[in-house]
Order: structure tokens, then sequence, then C-alpha cells
């Protein structure tokens, strides 16, 4: 009975592991993406009014972003690991791709505006040029809103493909990420608040794994 114990439990573990780590990056990026988006205006022309009283929130808000980064590294690995040799290799290439690509372009975004507020506050009462400020704000809006969240949509699209062919999570849920990620895919930047649908989905995920790892441990 040992054995057989102490074979299962790191199968137990690990989407419990994941479920963790997928709730710290989701938590973590709405709170990060919430905070941009009330203190930034979405229009990536803008004049830059809001410097005068939303830097320090915008600064909080980058500062989060890389151990969302981390949360998210660890979420796809234990992702992988869960699947283990049920794994295929097609969707688990595009899904381990997708997912490291959406990482790239949200730490370049960051980097980017970071950058940006940086070079505005480089010298007592230096004002930041309108020239430079709007490079940076659009490659910025470029990185975050065209790339990243399509690298997402591809993210979305593949675990939900593996979650099909795998079980590890419900039908309903694969297919409801697969429909967010065409949204995402289609958008186009017209809906504000749309990055904010990856880590929802995300967070669905990972409050199901850890809610089902619970309830095994229970019934043992």
């Amino acid at each position: 009975m040992e054995p057989q114990r102490a074979l299962t439990r790191p199968q137990w573990t690990t989407p419990r592991a994941a479920a963790v780590a997928g709730i710290l990056f989701a938590l973590l990026l709405i709170a990060s993406l919430t905070l941009i988006r009330i203190s930034v205006p979405a229009d990536p022309r803008d004049a830059g009014e809001w410097l005068s009283g939303g830097r320090r929130t915008v600064d909080l808000a980058i500062h989060l972003l890389p151990f969302a980064g981390i949360a998210f590294l660890w979420f796809i690995g234990v992702v992988r690991d869960r699947l283990g040799e049920r794994e295929d290799r097609f969707f688990a290439t595009v899904f381990f791709g997708g997912g490291l690509l959406f990482l790239a372009m949200l730490f370049a975004s960051a980097a980017m505006a970071g950058a940006t507020l940086r070079m505005g506050g480089a010298g007592p009462g230096m004002r930041i040029d309108s020239v430079l400020y709007t490079f940076g704000r659009t490659v910025t809006y470029e990185l975050m809103n065209v790339y990243a969240l399509r690298m997402a949509a591809v993210f979305m699209i593949s675990t939900c493909m593996l979650s099909l062919r795998t079980g590890i999570v419900p039908r309903w849920m694969a297919y409801v990420g697969m429909l967010l990620a065409l949204f995402l895919l289609f958008s186009l930047g017209s809906f504000d608040w749309a990055p904010l649908v990856f880590p929802l989905w995300v967070l669905l995920i990972s409050v199901h794994l850890l809610l089902a790892n619970l309830g095994r441990s229970r019934s043992q």
C-alpha cells in the first residue's frame, strides 16, 4: 500500500502546484493591468498629461510583472509535467512556444514602458520629450495589444486542445477557452479591457485544478 501511495502522491501535488502558480500569475497580472488601465489613457497618441499623477501607479504595475512572469513559467512547467507521456508533441510545442513568446512580449512591453518613464524622470525637473513619449507609448501598445495578446490566444488554443485530448479540465472549460482565444485573436485592440481575458481564463483553470486536487486528497 505504501509504494502505491508514494507513486500516486506526485500526480496529485503536480496539479496543486500548477494551480497555485496559475492563481498567483493571474492575480499579479490582473492587478498590474488594472493599475495601468486606470492610470494611462487607452489611446497611445495621448499627450502624456497623466504622468503628473499616475507615474507611481504605473511604476508599481511594471514592478509586479516580473513576479507574474516567474509564476507563469512555473505554471507552464507543472502543466507539462502533469501531461507527462500523454502530451501531444505538436500541441505541446505550440503550447510551450506560445507561452514563452507571450512572456517575452509582456516583458518587452514592460521594459519599453519603464524606459520611457525613466527617461522622463532622468533629471530634476526634466520633462519627457513628446516624440520620445509618443514612440515609447506606441511601441508599448503594439507589443502588448497586438503581439502579446495574440501569443496568449495561441497559448490558450493549444492548452484547450491538449485538455480535450487528455481531460485535465472539463470539456466545457476547453471550449470556453477556445472562444475567448478567438476573441483575443480578432479583437484588434477594440476593447480596452481585453488583456484581462487571458489572466481571468488562467485563474478559472487554476481554481478548477486546485479544487479538483483538494477533492481527491480528501477522498483518500
